[in-house]
Order: structure tokens, then C-alpha cells, then sequence
């Protein structure tokens, strides 16, 4: 009888971090937004998501749209004229080699940038865990074995990887599904996980010696649900926080592997396709014209520092708010 009193009370312990995650999400939300940097990362990132899901709305001109006698001018504040060129009113950052409206492009490239970011991490962030959970929960030979192999993935130098990948699979079928892109979310993927997998098996190797795990084991709970049900929820807010991180590194990488020329493939017709150009197409477009007109390489660098600092600081924020102790881990 003294036993099975001290298995439920053990039991009723091990519900309370899961009753009190529940019950601290809206405090943790009022915390956050009282910040300042976290307020306006927030406001950036939500302004810039507006402008990927409303793109097709709010540009001025069609973003594939050519046109040779208005190739290469300046953007519409030049007055002074600049190889016989002057700005027009109608193309506010002026038009590239082809004639394509500069801003146009900035904003379509905004919705295939935020969703590479996004869906890139998502990828990682779904794999890093499983793999993380897997090898810091099995122990023994299966768990050194996974992390073997992880170590594997982690001795390539990452950049490299990135460029292997996408050159490998750019000619493939494949390669030009979607125009590209999901060449550049599997080459994004590749290796990303990595450091996340082995992030969440430290935490795991820490959490599963706990006393409401110890408890719910005593009691004959699976596996399965030991993990999913009290292992899994105490390592969200590390997880948040590296996803927070994340997002902005895989813009950087992608707009630093277009800039390189591994971007999007042409596209003809912006109502046929989705995904038209990404920020790191620009970059390549605005390389050859730096000299004579720096705003077409300045505009999508401004776009990705500025999305870059929003994370940063909703990432430094939420680790503030969720568990000021892992200062240094991420």
C-alpha cells in the first residue's frame, strides 16, 4: 500500500513540469513582447512575411517583365544623368540588365528566401531531433553509433557540403523541380541538423536520469511515451531557441550560394510559378553592377541583415525568457 501511495505521488510530480509548461506559455508570450528587441524582431519579422504572402498584390510591375529600352536604370531619386541615364518614378529602385523592375524582384525574392528559411529549418529541425532523441535515449552501442555517424556529418566543412550538394543535383531532374528550390532545401538540410542533434542528446542524457522520468519508468510506462510525453516537451524551449537561431543562418547560406550562382533557374512567367528569385539571386545580379548601380546589391543585403537581426534578437530574447542557463550553449 506505502508503495503504490509513493508510485502516485511520484506520478502526480512527474505531470507537474508538464502543468506548469502548460500554464506558464502565456506568461512566457508577456515577457517576450515587453522586450524591446524582441517587440521589434517581431515587427520586422511579421512586416516581411506580409510582403512574401502579398507579393503577387503590392508590386508594381511584373517581376519577369523585360524591357531592353529601359535596361539599367538608376534608381528613381538619380536626377544627375549616369551613362546617359536618369531614374523613372515607376521603378523606384531602378531595373536591371534586362530591363526587370529592381523592387519587384526584391519582393518576390522575399517570399522565396523567407520560405527556404523557414522550410529548410523545419527540415533540420525535425531531423536534428529525432536523431538527437534517438541517440542520447538509447545509450549504449546504438546510441555511440548514431552519434558516430553524426560526427561524420560534422567533420565536413559546411559551405563546401552546401556547394557539392547543389552542384550535384542542379542538372538532375530533380535539380528543376519547383525552378530549384527544392535542390537548395536539400542542400541546405544536408548537414544542418547536426549541431542540433547534438545539442538535444546532451540535453536527453541529462533529462532521462530525472526523478518524474525514473517515476514514470517505475510505473511501466513505454518508451515511446517516456519520450514523447515528459523527454520531448523539457527540450522545446532548447529547440525554440536553436530554431530561432536557424532560420537566419540558412537565409545567409542562401543568399551567400546565389551570390555564388547556385540560385533559382529563370523564370518566363511570374503567374506561372510561385518562386521567381531569392535574395541570393539578386546578390548575383547586383554583383555585375555594383559600380554603376550599388542599390541592386545594397537593397537584398539590407533585406537580409535586417531579417538576420529580427531573429537574433526574438533567438537572444526567447533564451532569456525560456531559461536564462543556456546563455553560451547555442
Amino acid at each position: 500500500m506505502a508503495r503504490a501511495v509513493s508510485l502516485k505521488g511520484e506520478a502526480g510530480r512527474a505531470a507537474e513540469p508538464d502543468r506548469a509548461r502548460r500554464g506558464a506559455s502565456p506568461r512566457i508570450w508577456q515577457r517576450l513582447i515587453r522586450r524591446k528587441r524582441a517587440a521589434f524582431g517581431l515587427a520586422v519579422i511579421a512586416f516581411f512575411t506580409a510582403v512574401a504572402v502579398l507579393a503577387p498584390v503590392i508590386v508594381p510591375h511584373s517581376p519577369t517583365e523585360l524591357g531592353y529600352n529601359r535596361a539599367m536604370l538608376p534608381p528613381a531619386w538619380v536626377t544627375q544623368p549616369a551613362a546617359g541615364k536618369v531614374g523613372d518614378p515607376q521603378f523606384l529602385l531602378g531595373t536591371d540588365k534586362e530591363g526587370r523592375d529592381v523592387l519587384s524582384r526584391l519582393i518576390y525574392g522575399t517570399r522565396a528566401s523567407m520560405f527556404v528559411g523557414l522550410s529548410a529549418t523545419l527540415i533540420v529541425a525535425i531531423a536534428g531531433t529525432v536523431i538527437g532523441l534517438a541517440g542520447g535515449y538509447a545509450g549504449g552501442r546504438k546510441g555511440e553509433l548514431i552519434m558516430r555517424v553524426t560526427d561524420v556529418f560534422y567533420a565536413f566543412p559546411g559551405i563546401m557540403f552546401y556547394i557539392l550538394v547543389a552542384l550535384a543535383l542542379r542538372r538532375t531532374e530533380f535539380g528543376k523541380w519547383m525552378n530549384g528550390l527544392a535542390m537548395l532545401l536539400v542542400a541546405l538540410s544536408s548537414i544542418g541538423w547536426v549541431g542540433l542533434a547534438r545539442l538535444t542528446r546532451s540535453a536527453v542524457l541529462s533529462i532521462k536520469e530525472s526523478e518524474y522520468v525514473e517515476a514514470a519508468r517505475s510505473m511501466g510506462a513505454s518508451q515511446r511515451r517516456i519520450v514523447m510525453r515528459h523527454i520531448l516537451p523539457n527540450c522545446i524551449s532548447l529547440i525554440v531557441i536553436w530554431i530561432a537561431f536557424a532560420i537566419p543562418r540558412m537565409i545567409m547560406i542562401e543568399a551567400m550560394l546565389g551570390y555564388l550562382g547556385i540560385e533559382l533557374l529563370p523564370v518566363v512567367d511570374s503567374s506561372q510559378s510561385f518562386f521567381v528569385t531569392t535574395w541570393g539571386g539578386l546578390f548575383l545580379d547586383g554583383r555585375m553592377a555594383i559600380n554603376t548601380r550599388p542599390i541592386t546589391l545594397l537593397a537584398p543585403t539590407l533585406c537580409v541583415a535586417l531579417v538576420g537581426a529580427a531573429f537574433a534578437f526574438v533567438g537572444d530574447s526567447l533564451r532569456d525568457v525560456l531559461d536564462p542557463r543556456m546563455r553560451g550553449l547555442i
